[in-house]
């Protein structure tokens, strides 16, 4: 249990803070991790908005939750700890001296200023915390993504941010790496000597990483068409998958070396620009279609009129230019309306150099290890084995599973909740440095850059699909094919 701290939510009435941030706040203080004394403010815009907060609170979580999480008791509780404030983020009035009594009153204690709220408000809500005199020399900021329009943006937003907090004291969430199952990955790969000699050029084929989803804008209509697939997903949770799938082992487990290494994997990208950008990149937007037997509309009526080449769904190859993975190709795909909602790493290993067995045996299916981060979350390694009710040799896939939920009876993975977690208790392995953010975007600029010059139509894919024909035949070319989620 940390000690107590003060958590101010900017956008505390917004949809991550409902959906999201209040309900993994009520896990904590459910669990025992809210230390006795912690304080949760929620920032309203309008002194209403405050005053019918906790009967908003409470709707949330009685939607959000789990089956059987809710407890009458325990709200009753976690309740105490909220304390809404009104205020408007970009005016520095006599509003703020509200919350700036309540932080005053305990000025020692760890301050979280986590901003749940547009990208472009980031540098005046820090500026105004600033002016009010409540950055204390213990506190802390959370900042969503995306973090920009591009690097230059990126850079503009990271460098104002940084003129009010010093670079240890700016924590960057991706909710991916605050899953259960990515840093089961991490276990995996660094604790287990079968897998430290399995995990390069020479044993992979290649790797597959996926987030589907079978929602389509949920409101988000006017940050989506502006932003696209390859800056929400690709740019941030995709790359940094990729990075902790291909990085090498740090020195030991710490923010700074685990740091290291990624951008090490970063760096290391292989530029795709001009017409390898054609070769490598295929993009894609939903068309109506059908979900669960549900017809669904398309993009276009989705947004309510009018044209868009905004991409709803991104599938590349790419490579990592290092001796660990020369040859291994990289695909990563993401997508909206999609078949299944899934998020899902593949690693291909690659044939048995030498067949023993005839073709009688049947045929011999390369290893393949799946982690999967959602809806469940799992690994599970599939080998060849011989079928145990035949007298003559026929082999067939097996698999060796590990469902976490199955095997853990108690286990309940809340990513928000570990983050913020981590965020109170100053420890941050699981956020991104400035630097990974740069180098991101200078591997994803060139390719924005590159439709737009040529103008660059996504195609069309039905809703309820695996996406685009193209993005099948990008891996048919190499005489490969996607995973798809069972």
């Amino acid at each position: 249990m940390s000690n107590p701290f003060d958590m101010v939510l900017f956008g505390g009435g917004g949809d991550l803070a409902l959906r999201k941030l209040i309900p993994a706040l009520y896990r904590a203080y459910r669990e025992g991790s809210l230390a006795e004394g912690c304080r949760i403010l929620p920032v309203c815009r309008h002194q209403q908005d405050a005053d019918q907060y906790l009967n908003v609170a409470l709707q949330a979580l009685q939607q959000h939750l789990r089956d059987g999480e809710y407890c009458n008791s325990i709200w009753t509780g976690f309740s105490q700890l909220l304390r809404p404030v009104a205020l408007d983020i970009s005016v520095p009035d006599q509003q703020w001296t509200h919350l700036s009594d309540i932080l005053e009153s305990d000025p020692e204690r760890v301050r979280i200023f986590y901003l749940a709220i547009p990208p472009g408000v980031f540098g005046p809500c820090c500026e105004n915390l600033s002016s009010k005199g409540l950055i204390s020399k213990n506190s802390r900021v959370v900042v969503e993504k995306p973090l920009g329009y591009n690097a230059q943006t990126s850079n503009e937003i990271n460098s104002k941010i940084a003129s009010y907090f010093p670079e240890n004291s700016i924590f960057r969430i991706d909710h991916y790496l605050g899953k259960e199952t990515v840093q089961n990955l991490l276990a995996l790969r660094f604790s287990n000597v079968l897998f430290e000699h399995l995990w390069d050029a020479k044993t992979i084929d290649h790797i597959q990483i996926s987030i589907s989803e079978t929602v389509g804008l949920e409101g988000r209509a006017g940050f989506y068409d502006e932003t696209g697939a390859l800056r929400d997903m690709v740019q941030n949770h995709l790359l940094q998958l990729l990075c902790l799938i291909a990085m090498d082992s740090p020195n030991s487990m710490t923010a700074k070396n685990v740091r290291a290494e990624k951008i090490k994997v970063l760096e290391a990208l292989r530029p795709l620009k001009g017409g390898l950008v054609d070769k490598n990149v295929v993009r894609g937007q939903y068309v109506a279609g059908e979900i669960n037997g549900q017809k669904v509309p398309g993009y276009l009526d989705d947004l309510e009129g009018g044209s868009s080449a905004t991409e709803t769904f991104v599938a590349l190859r790419a490579y990592i230019d290092s001796w660990r993975w020369a040859g291994v190709p990289f695909y990563l795909r993401t997508g909206k309306r999609m078949e299944k909602r899934c998020a899902e790493i593949v690693v291909q290993y690659k044939k048995v150099s030498h067949l023993v067995y005839d073709e009688s045996a049947g045929n011999v299916v390369p290893n393949r290890l799946v982690i999967r981060l959602q809806p469940e979350e799992s690994i599970r390694l599939i080998l060849m084995a011989k079928k145990m009710d035949s007298l003559t040799t026929e082999l067939q896939p097996a698999e060796l599973n590990l469902t976490l939920s199955d095997t853990y009876d108690s286990f309940r993975s809340d990513a928000y909740k570990r983050l913020m977690l981590d965020a109170a208790a100053n420890n941050s392995a699981l956020f991104i440095h400035r630097d990974e953010v740069a180098a991101a975007w200078a591997w994803v600029d060139p390719i924005i850059e590159h439709w737009r010059e040529t103008e660059n139509q996504p195609k069309p894919y039905p809703a309820g699909s695996w996406g685009p024909e193209e993005a099948n035949e990008l891996l048919a070319r190499d005489g490969r094919q996607w995973f798809n989620a069972y």
